[in-house]
């Protein structure tokens, strides 16, 4: 048995610990010099504006940061290994502008503290993966829209508890799988509002003796507002777990389409097929063409939400209290899902874009199915007077007498076996007429009548698609008024900065 001398002498005399840095503070440092060092360079430069706005920091010690500032080696901190002397990047940052100012540094730390820092730095790099993952969600919901206008006619059959249900069109099944997206992608633009609120000014939570201006920093940061009570802004997670979960709706909804298209593409169902460029092939089989995009997406999307997933669990039983901590292990795992939803709607819009659809055998499928029966009830409604159960009696005893005798299509249902199922349930023959049979059997007209708001007429398809043109319009330009609100409030900053060096 080992003495615990000699487990303490394998830990190391240095300080910190050497399973503390491999476990904990090596990991945080290296997300923080990749994802967090150009936020923490503008906090510092919105936080010294507003010292020097509110009289708090002189302009010749403003002056003298801001060549500090400047003069930091941005490339070579992202290249830099974590260096036990310093306990993370701000300390790190810190002692540089020390190096280069002289105690007079010091005076940047005024009225904030590490706590409502990291928030903010966390704030400002979720905004713009949240803008980036809407916008590949936004292609997504524009080829979904694209390719159901392009077949708002394509008949086709529709399958409930994985059985033939009814005649539907393509169209307006991809429209469905837009109007999901357009509401998940509400989500996070919903996420990116809570997100977009600054922490700053609070301080470790109790904001500061120093008369400071929160709204200034937060205008100079881009930030839409404020977290105005100083306590939740470092204590409130809640714009951590609301992107969590949009993420998490988005990745489980959209993972539902992929499993129906990778149905759609076995040699048994044959409605589409994946472009060249997004397949590959069996290296034994030769007759293998593999939809692996399609595949590899949704694994990608059970990632995302797991990742998601992750940052719910690791905030279950977080005190309510300085969130900082916990975050720096769980921001990158939100980082990733949504680097990763990002990745995977690129990639599925232009597998959807450039899927091919064999119209021909969708048609042929529902030509040939039972599943036209309903408008055959609906038919003995409206021609023969009868009460639906009834006709629905009627209907199912003449599909089971059909089937019995071998027709496995459709298109072989006698009308006489129609009348034979009336006289054993009715007592009388219906009298419909040949026309009126064929017609009822149509897929095409199944969907052509079915003009309900919301229904599967291509003529409904159309005036719903129209009205999405706007929803789809009015989605990109708010990405672009996000990325110009913090494109005009980077120029505000550096005009700011500017203007302490004069």
């Amino acid at each position: 048995m080992k003495l615990r001398s000699e487990i303490v002498a394998r830990e190391g005399v240095a300080f910190p610990g050497r399973s503390f840095v491999e476990a904990v503070l090596r990991p945080m440092y290296d997300e923080a010099k990749t994802n967090l060092l150009l936020p923490m360079m503008d906090i510092h430069k919105a936080h010294l504006v507003m010292l020097v706005e509110q009289g708090i920091v002189g302009r010749e010690a403003a002056r003298k940061i801001v060549a500090a500032l400047n003069s930091l080696d941005l490339e070579a901190l992202a290249r830099s290994v974590y260096d036990w002397q310093h306990e993370d990047l701000f300390f790190r940052v810190e002692d540089l502008l020390f190096q280069y100012a002289g105690e007079v540094a010091g005076n940047l730390h005024i009225a904030r503290s590490r706590n409502d820092m990291g928030v903010t730095m966390y704030r400002m790099v979720l905004r713009e993966r949240i803008l980036e993952a809407v916008d590949a969600a936004i292609q997504l919901y524009e080829a979904l829209l694209a390719m159901a206008e392009e077949h708002a006619g394509t008949v086709m059959l529709a399958h409930t508890h994985t059985q033939q249900a009814q005649p539907t069109t393509l169209g307006h099944w991809l429209l469905a799988a837009a109007d999901v997206l357009g509401r998940d992608i509400g989500r996070l633009q919903e996420a990116y509002g809570t997100v977009n609120l600054s922490p700053m000014g609070a301080a470790a939570f109790s904001t500061s003796g120093f008369a400071i201006k929160r709204e200034l920093v937060a205008d100079l940061l881009g930030f839409d507002g404020l977290v105005e009570n100083s306590y939740d802004a470092i204590a409130g997670a809640d714009y951590l777990s609301g992107t969590a979960a949009a993420i998490i709706l988005i990745s489980l909804h959209t993972g539902r389409v992929v499993q129906d298209l990778l149905q759609w593409c076995t040699n048994e169902f044959s409605r589409v097929r994946v472009a060249d460029p997004y397949f590959q092939i069996s290296s034994i089989m030769p007759q293998k063409r593999n939809p692996v995009s399609l595949e590899h997406s949704r694994a990608l999307l059970s990632s995302a939400a797991g990742n998601a997933t992750t940052v719910l669990q690791m905030l279950h039983n977080t005190p309510f209290g300085d969130i900082v901590d916990t975050e720096d292990d769980m921001q990158p795992y939100l980082w990733r899902s949504l680097e990763t939803v990002k990745r995977v709607f690129h990639l599925l819009a232009a597998v959807i874009i450039t899927m091919e659809v064999d119209r021909g055998r969708l048609l042929d499928q529902a030509r040939a199915s039972y599943a036209n029966v309903t408008e055959l009830a609906d038919t003995l409604v409206r021609d023969c007077g009868l009460p639906f159960r009834t006709a629905h009696r009627v209907v199912a005893v003449a599909v089971k007498k059909a089937l019995q005798r071998g027709c496995g299509d459709v298109r072989q249902l006698e009308p006489e076996l129609l009348e034979e199922a009336a006289r054993e349930i009715l007592d009388h023959n219906l009298g419909l007429k040949p026309q009126q049979f064929e017609q009822a059997l149509d897929p095409q007209h199944f969907v052509a009548v079915r003009q309900v708001r919301g229904g599967v007429a291509p003529v409904e398809v159309k005036r719903m698609l129209a009205e999405r043109a706007s929803r789809e319009t009015a989605l990109s330009a708010w990405v672009a008024t996000a990325r110009q609100r913090l494109q005009e409030a980077r120029t505000r900053l550096a005009t700011a900065c500017q203007a302490l060096q004069g």
